[in-house]
């Protein structure tokens, strides 16, 4: 039995500041879109009065609130199908023949950070306008920006998942047994990342139900945008969204580390590491 040590009281004094950060707002937003009493009343006295979910049920009778759900969901899983295939072999790559070209590749995906996505938008766009005006006019134009955006997550995730495992041993081990390279990818390597893999597909999906500016300057009505022009008929509709797009959210981020801990934990018990 390995003895775990007690976190020190300062990680739990940081721990407990940030959740305390993140819900008191949490808690404000669901009292002024739950609850049928005017702003000014909001206190400790009316916490428990009039609590509803019309607001709310008003959003989803809207009939501009499917198509947009049903446009951001498309995008998110072509989002998370060109990713895979972009970054998938990437990290494949890095991991297998070119760990010198690492640090390179981390750099290049943490440019969605470096360049805002204002500019990213007027570029794409001076440059498409001429070239491919069709693409501009496409809803799946954002799919390109949000890959982009969702590069620093999707790398990172999926590398790690490489380095879990032993990727170099059950290389060797399948060519070995007669399999091609690409064959051991597929039917070995690939199978042992389904939590970097499902990890990943979180991320990216939350990243594309989230964004906002890149659709508002293409102007496509996506879930966030639907959400930020409603607040004006419908406010409490409009937050309560908001509080449940924030509640999948962090489930998502609770689920993909979840995964990603379930992983490492099966990997270790495969090689030995735990009894």
């Amino acid at each position: 039995m390995r003895s775990r040590k007690k976190a020190p009281i300062w990680a739990w004094l940081v721990v407990s500041s940030a959740a305390v950060f993140f819900a008191l707002p949490m808690i404000a937003m669901a009292r002024f879109a739950f609850q049928r009493v005017p702003v000014a009343l909001l206190g400790r006295d009316t916490i428990l009065k009039r609590w509803t979910l019309d607001g709310l049920f008003d959003m989803f009778s809207d009939p501009d609130f499917r198509p947009a759900l049903w446009l951001s969901i498309r995008i998110a899983l072509l989002t998370v199908v060109a990713t895979f295939l972009i970054m998938l072999p990437t990290a494949l790559w890095v991991n297998t023949r070119a760990a010198r070209y690492r640090s390179l590749v981390e750099v290049a995906t943490l440019m969605p950070y470096v360049v805002p996505p204002i500019a990213l938008v007027v570029g794409a766009g001076g440059a498409f306008r001429d070239i491919a005006p069709w693409f501009l006019r496409s809803d799946y134009s954002l799919v390109p920006f949000y890959v982009i955006l969702a590069m620093p997550f999707t790398f990172r995730s999926l590398d790690a998942g490489l380095r879990a495992i032993d990727l170099r041993t059950l290389l060797d081990a399948a060519r070995s047994l007669g399999a091609s390279t690409p064959r051991a990818l597929v039917r070995i390597v690939v199978p042992n990342m389904t939590s970097a893999l499902s990890g990943s597909a979180f991320l990216t999906i939350t990243v594309v139900l989230g964004e906002f500016t890149i659709a508002s300057l293409f102007l496509k009505p996506t879930l966030p945008l639907y959400m930020s022009y409603s607040q004006g008929r419908n406010p409490q509709g409009a937050l309560g969204l908001a509080v449940l797009m924030l509640l999948f959210t962090t489930l998502a981020f609770f689920a993909a580390s979840r995964l990603r801990e379930k992983g490492r934990r099966s990997t270790r018990e495969a090689i030995g590491v735990l009894p």
